[in-house]
């Protein structure tokens, strides 16, 4: 019983900061004639302001707001790309921020880079020992041998939690020490505009709660599985 409704809070953790964040992203997506630029503008902008050795900003699909630090590469959706609202400039100085977090050699990004390049794989190489740990157990008749198959099956499941918790931090400094201020003091947004710019802000840096706490709740269904 105890385990369902953890489960079910799980559940609603991982989908309420997500539908919050996909709700304050449309609310501010409405267009502002004022703004001298759209946010793929903007990053660009930023890019040579900033002196960002060897950054690249394209246009990405629906949703696509990343940056990939092995290339050096800002990736915006169409809608932030080309629009002119708070949402597009606002998403575009996260993701800068993530930019300048490289410049200086911020070491959490770099963790979590180095980090996700194995989360994957790793990921597969778990379920494969979790499922193999009961026949290793009986081909080798070593109860030993099992436990311990079965120990790093879920030790390794455990890589992506890591690779979340850390992406955390990273998002929250992108939006607050990187973006916000440089929104602030370049004047890109008005000031009766910071408030719903810290919104914005903040449903950036949200975006990936959901991904940390799926990876908790893929990790559950692991023990609940193997509990049966």
């Amino acid at each position: 019983m105890m385990f369902a409704i953890a489960a079910i809070l799980l559940i609603s953790l991982i989908f309420g900061p997500q539908i919050w964040a996909r709700h304050v992203f449309k609310k501010y997506a409405v267009e502002i004639d004022a703004f001298p630029g759209t946010g793929g503008e903007l990053a660009e902008h930023l890019v040579k302001r900033l002196e960002l050795t060897d950054v690249h900003i394209e246009e990405g699909e629906q949703n696509e707001n990343y940056y990939d630090p092995e290339n050096k590469l800002v990736k915006l959706s169409a809608d932030n790309f080309n629009g002119k609202s708070l949402t597009a400039i606002s998403v575009a100085a996260h993701e800068i921020g993530h930019a300048i977090q490289h410049q200086v050699g911020y070491q959490p990004l770099l963790l979590r880079s180095g980090l996700a390049r194995f989360s994957w794989y790793a990921e597969k190489l778990a379920a494969v020992l979790l499922v193999a740990f009961p026949f290793i157990s009986l081909l080798t008749r070593l109860p030993a041998v099992g436990v311990f198959t079965f120990a790093c099956g879920l030790a390794i499941l455990l890589l992506p939690v890591l690779v979340n918790l850390v992406t955390l931090p990273v998002e929250w400094d992108a939006s607050f020490k990187r973006a916000l201020p440089v929104l602030i003091a370049g004047e890109y947004i008005p000031e009766s505009a910071v408030p719903i710019a810290k919104q914005i802000l903040t449903a950036a840096a949200l975006t990936y709660l959901a991904a940390s706490l799926a990876s908790l709740l893929n990790f559950y269904r692991w023990v609940a599985f193997l509990r049966r």
